[in-house]
C-alpha cells in the first residue's frame, strides 16, 4: 500500500491509499479519485511531508510543521448572536415542557413545529423509547451590552 497526499481543484487536502502507484494513475483516469469534501474529480498528487534517514547523516532533524494561522475575518460574537437570533426567529421556547410537547407532536395531538426547551434525564429517556429523534444543544449566551 502507498499513501499520497492529494488536493483537488478547489484546494481541499486529502490522503488517498493505493495499492501502487500504477492503481493510483489508473484510477486518477477513470475519474475514481474524488475530493471527500466537494466531489471534484480533478484531482492532484502533492510531494509528500516525509524524511528518511541514512545511517551516515546522523539522525533525522524533524520538520517543522506548518502552524495553522489564527482567522482575524471571525468575529464569535457576531456568530454567536446570529445563531441565538435563528434559534429564537425559528423554535418556540416551551421550557421545561419539552418533553410533553414532543410528545403530543409525535403522536399527533399537536401540530408539527420546531421547539426547543429543556428536559430532564429521564424524560429523554422516554422520547428515546417512544423513538422520538431530538438533540441536545448549549445555546451561546448573548453577550451583555457593555454599560
Amino acid at each position: 500500500m502507498i499513501a499520497y497526499d492529494l488536493q483537488c481543484g478547489n484546494g481541499h487536502l486529502f490522503e488517498g491509499w493505493f495499492d501502487d502507484s500504477r492503481a493510483f494513475q489508473t484510477q486518477l483516469k477513470k475519474g475514481l479519485v474524488t475530493c471527500p469534501v466537494c466531489n471534484d474529480a480533478s484531482i492532484s498528487r502533492l510531494p509528500s511531508t516525509f524524511s528518511i534517514r541514512s545511517s551516515e547523516a546522523g539522525p533525522a532533524q524533524p520538520q517543522p510543521q506548518p502552524q495553522p494561522q489564527p482567522r482575524s475575518d471571525l468575529d464569535v460574537e457576531k456568530i454567536q448572536g446570529q445563531i441565538i437570533d435563528f434559534v429564537e426567529k425559528n423554535f418556540d421556547n416551551v421550557g421545561s415542557d419539552f418533553a410533553k410537547e414532543a410528545l403530543k407532536m409525535h403522536y399527533g395531538v399537536s401540530a408539527p413545529r420546531n421547539i426547543r426547551g429543556s428536559s430532564t434525564d429521564q424524560e429523554e429517556e422516554t422520547l428515546r423509547k417512544e423513538g422520538i429523534e431530538f438533540i441536545k444543544l448549549p445555546l451561546p449566551v448573548r453577550p451583555e451590552p457593555d454599560a
